[in-house]
C-alpha cells in the first residue's frame, strides 16, 4: 500500500491516499483510495465499492508493520486500512493508536508503571494493617451475628449433656467472672477429634472434644478457656478473622461451607502480642478464682514435649500450632503459681469426667466427617 500524499501539503488541505477495507456485509477486500475533504468527511471509492461516513465514526482497532486498521462505530464488522505514515492533518483527527490502554498509552509505560507498583503497594498495606485497626471497631451487633454465623458452621456438632453442661459453665465463671449477663461468654464442646479451640466473634468460645480429652485435670482445661475468654475480653478475635478470611467475611458471613469454616476457624491465628494478652487474661482471672495454674503449665510442657518428639511435627490443626513457644507460656504459668496456700479443685472429679464424656454422652451430637 503507497501513500499518494504529499509530505509538503498543508495540514489542513485535502487530499487522497491509497487505502484498503472490508465493508462489513462480506468477505471481500477492497482496495482503492481514501478521499479526505479537509475537515471531518470521508470518502473510500474503488471499482468495486463506495462509502461515505465522517471521522468520528471511526474507532482505532489493531496496528500492523506500517498499517493502522479502524474499525466504525455504526458498523462493527468494517475494518479500513490505512498507511501508518499518513499525512498529521489527518492523523491528528483520527483516533490515536494504543499500544498498553488509553490511559497507559497517554501517561507512557514507565509512569503507568511506576503509579502501579505505588497503587498496588497502598493496598497491600492496608490490606495488612486493616484487621489490627478495624476489628475492635466493629459493632457488637455485627460481630455476634457473624458469631451465629459461625456456628451454623458447625451444624449440630456442638454437645450437649445436663451434667456435661452444668460443668462447663461452672468453669467459665470461674476464668470470666463478668458481672453483666449480657456480655457474658458463651462456651460449647464440639464433637471434633482435634486438639483445638477457638474464639468466635461475639463472645463465643468453642473448645474442641480432641482437646478435652487430652487435658488431664480440670485446670488444664481452666488455663485453656481462659486464655480463649481473654482474646474475647481484649477484642482480638474480630482482628484475626478479619486477617485469616479477609473482608468477604464481613459480606458473605460464613457460607464457605462446614469442613471450609471449620479449617478456617482451627487454622485462625493471632499477633504475638495478642497471645501475650490473652495469657495475661487468663493468669490474672485464675489468680482471682484461686485457679492453679499449674495445670496450664503442665498441658503446655506435654505439648511442647509431644511436638518435639513427633517425626511429622505438630498435629493438623493442633491448638499450638499457631501460638509462640508451649515452652516459653508453660514457663510463664508455673511462675504463677503461688506457694501457699494450696489451691482448691476448680471442679470435682464427677464434674470433670462429665466434661470428658459430654459429647459420647450426647446421643443427638453430629459427627465430624472431614469428607
Amino acid at each position: 500500500m503507497r501513500s499518494t500524499w504529499a509530505r509538503s501539503e498543508p495540514m489542513d488541505t485535502s487530499f487522497q491516499l491509497a487505502a484498503e477495507w472490508y465493508d462489513g456485509r462480506s468477505a471481500l477486500r477492497h482496495a482503492g483510495e481514501l478521499h479526505w475533504d479537509g475537515h471531518a468527511g470521508l470518502v473510500l471509492h474503488a471499482p468495486t465499492a463506495h462509502a461515505e461516513f465522517a471521522v468520528d465514526d471511526l474507532q482505532f482497532a489493531d496496528t500492523r508493520p506500517r498499517q493502522i486498521i479502524y474499525r466504525r462505530k455504526s458498523q462493527p464488522d468494517f475494518r479500513l486500512i490505512l498507511p501508518a505514515d499518513m499525512p498529521p492533518g489527518l492523523a491528528a483527527r483520527l483516533p490515536r493508536p494504543s499500544t498498553y490502554g488509553r490511559w497507559i498509552d497517554r501517561l507512557g509505560l514507565g509512569r503507568a508503571a511506576a503509579i502501579f507498583a505505588v497503587t498496588s503497594a497502598a493496598a497491600v498495606a492496608l490490606f495488612l494493617t486493616a484487621p489490627a485497626w478495624l476489628g475492635p471497631r466493629i459493632p457488637a451487633g455485627w460481630e455476634r451475628q457473624i458469631g451465629d454465623a459461625l456456628i451454623g458452621d458447625f451444624g449440630g456438632r456442638i454437645c450437649h449433656t445436663p451434667a456435661g453442661d452444668a460443668a462447663l459453665a461452672k468453669l467459665l465463671a470461674k476464668v470470666d467472672p463478668a458481672d453483666n449477663a449480657q456480655d457474658k461468654v458463651r462456651a460449647g464442646i464440639a464433637n471434633m477429634d482435634m486438639a483445638n479451640a477457638v474464639a468466635l466473634p461475639g463472645g463465643q468460645v468453642l473448645l474442641f472434644d480432641g482437646l478435652v480429652q487430652q487435658a488431664e485435670s480440670p485446670e488444664e482445661l481452666a488455663g485453656v478457656l481462659g486464655h480463649e475468654v481473654g482474646h474475647v475480653r481484649e477484642r482480638h478475635v474480630m482482628t484475626a478473622l478479619l486477617r485469616q478470611f479477609g473482608m468477604s467475611i464481613l459480606l458473605a458471613g460464613a457460607d464457605s461451607g462446614v469442613t471450609n469454616g471449620v479449617f478456617g476457624l482451627a487454622a485462625m491465628g493471632y499477633s504475638r502480642d495478642a497471645e501475650r494478652e490473652a495469657d495475661e487474661y487468663a493468669r490474672a482471672r485464675m489468680a482471682e478464682s484461686a485457679i492453679s495454674p499449674l495445670g496450664a503449665a503442665d498441658f503446655f510442657a506435654r505439648m511442647a514435649d509431644e511436638r518435639s518428639d513427633s517425626e511429622d511435627g505438630p498435629a493438623v490443626l493442633g491448638w499450638l500450632a499457631s501460638h509462640p513457644s508451649a515452652g516459653e507460656r508453660a514457663q510463664a504459668y508455673r511462675a504463677a503459681a503461688r506457694t501457699a496456700p494450696a489451691y482448691p479443685p476448680v471442679l470435682s472429679d464427677a464434674e470433670f469426667a462429665a466434661l470428658k464424656s459430654m459429647c459420647a454422652d450426647d446421643p443427638d451430637v453430629a459427627e465430624f466427617d472431614f469428607f
